[in-house]
């Protein structure tokens, strides 16, 4: 009989499924913008004479003096000691910047831009610091140096932007899905808009316009300015290596308890808005929510941890990471911001590495690992946290999540890119060649090998999560947390 009853139970849940991914395609109301669904799409028939490059991708032309600085400095033992800087030693150069991104039209080098500005740009990144398409970070200034905060691409006004230049990730896809599949259940996710770029008349290949995770006038990132004369603010962490401006580097509860090896820093307020004070006040206010997180009390209803984090987007930051086997989330890149008088939020970053692309080791999908990371060491020794997070796993699974809606997903941004990852590859084809990750079985030898290894990661991983998301229950349960849970 209960076998009956479970064939029934699971007829059930493929019709829910079916009708999520329904629903999804015909009704969905989504502030979020797909830009491979809702922007021009590849059009055969542009009127131009072929004698330059034309594309239905925004163009983006970057005009320098000199050498972009950022690149790593090694010694003669090969160690990283440091980065490029311009001639005149600085870290960031000024230059120039030309966005041509007309949605009625394809485009061109030589049509009028619609953004053009004066910018300070470098390179970013940490490991991709050292791959031969460089990423860049980009800040808007006017002529005077000061921020400027511009549309970008459609994108709400923000003075910096970060352009992700897909290398290690040959499928090229991997941010830009990422980013927007989460933004449709989490409060924010970074916006972005593939677009192709031209340095100094060199053509780059296919780039990712990526919006970073600061105050701009976004879409969801509600972040109040600093009160003036006062120590109160909404602000932005991040846990990585600590920032080179010192000022923006805080000690923990956790970083001096537990020797937590990363290091977290203020990503916002900016280094010129933060004082000594306002420093301090962040860092109370952060080591108050860590200690009652690590304390005996930390799920109780008076002192438990719901009365300082979002307890929906934390669980939500679990589960995409988990799904996609992200694994430097949680320790490294990993962002989160409170508002005043608001929660902690967490904010996801950098999927480059996601669906095994990891460059050094396999990604088992048979394997959970983020229960292990710092703040979600103490949330997953509460059952009801982790059955908050079955329960919205299960839920993700019928839409966000599901093979049918993510595959789909996938299909329509490869027909969207259509001759843009052509001409990507004219110039960076060689690096298929150049296996970057290993053991080499691991390396696709085309962009579709790119793509399949996607799908095929995503249908292994999310049939053995559905299969064994409830083992979860075994970090919460009263055996292994006595004294915590009495």
């Amino acid at each position: 009989m209960k076998y009956s009853i479970f064939g029934i139970c699971a007829a059930i849940v493929m019709v829910c499924m079916s009708i999520g991914v329904m629903a999804l395609d015909s009704e969905s109301e989504s502030n979020r913008y797909h830009q491979h669904l809702e922007s021009r799409q590849p059009d055969a028939g542009c009127d131009c004479d072929g004698t330059e490059l034309c594309t239905h991708l925004p163009l983006v032309l970057i005009e320098t003096q000199e050498v972009i600085p950022g690149l790593p400095i090694r010694d003669e033992t090969g160690a990283e000691v440091g980065y490029t800087t311009t001639s005149a030693g600085e870290e960031m150069l000024r230059a120039r910047i030309s966005v041509i991104s007309d949605e009625s039209t394809n485009h061109h080098p030589s049509d009028e831009p619609d953004l053009e500005s004066e910018i300070m740009i470098r390179v970013r990144g940490n490991s991709s610091r050292y791959f031969d398409k460089s990423s860049y970070l980009v800040r808007l200034i006017e002529e005077d140096g000061t921020y400027r905060s511009e549309e970008m691409m459609g994108m709400a006004p923000h003075y910096e932007w970060a352009m992700h230049g897909p290398y290690l990730d040959k499928s090229l896809i991997r941010n830009y899905m990422w980013y927007n599949i989460t933004a449709e259940f989490m409060d924010y996710a970074p916006n972005v808009r593939f677009c192709e770029v031209i340095l100094n008349g060199e053509y780059q290949g296919l780039y990712v316009m990526t919006e970073t995770i600061t105050n701009g006038e976004d879409c969801r990132v509600d972040i109040s300015e600093p009160v003036e004369n006062t120590t109160i603010t909404g602000y932005v962490l991040r846990q990585d290596r600590g920032s080179h401006a010192e000022i923006r580097n805080i000690t923990t509860f956790t970083n001096y308890s537990y020797r937590n090896l990363q290091k977290i820093n203020i990503q916002y307020p900016r280094t010129g808005s933060l004082t000594p004070e306002l420093v301090e006040a962040i860092e109370q206010d952060f080591s108050d929510f860590e200690k009652s997180l690590y304390s005996y009390d930390y799920d109780t209803s008076d002192y438990g941890y719901q009365h300082d984090i979002d307890v929906q987007s934390f669980i939500d930051y679990f589960l995409i990471n988990e799904f996609t086997v992200n694994y430097d989330a949680g320790w490294l890149s990993t962002y989160l911001y409170k508002d005043i008088g608001g929660k902690y939020r967490m904010v996801i970053w950098d999927f480059n590495s996601s669906c095994d692309n990891y460059s050094h080791t396999l990604m088992d999908p048979q394997h959970f690992e983020t229960q292990y990371c710092t703040w979600y060491y103490m949330l997953m020794k509460d059952e009801r946290f982790i059955e908050r997070m079955i329960e919205r796993y299960q839920e993700l699974r019928q839409t966000y999540l599901s093979d049918e809606y993510l595959n789909q997903y996938i299909d329509d941004i490869v027909a969207y890119l259509g001759d843009a990852i052509d001409r990507n590859f004219e110039v960076w084809g060689y690096t298929f060649d150049d296996y970057m990750i290993s053991p080499d079985e691991r390396n696709p030898n085309s962009h579709e090998e790119a793509i399949q290894q996607i799908k095929d990661f995503i249908a292994e991983r999310g049939a053995w999560m559905d299969e064994n998301i409830e083992i979860l229950k075994q970090y919460g349960h009263e055996s292994k947390n006595k004294k915590f849970n009495h």
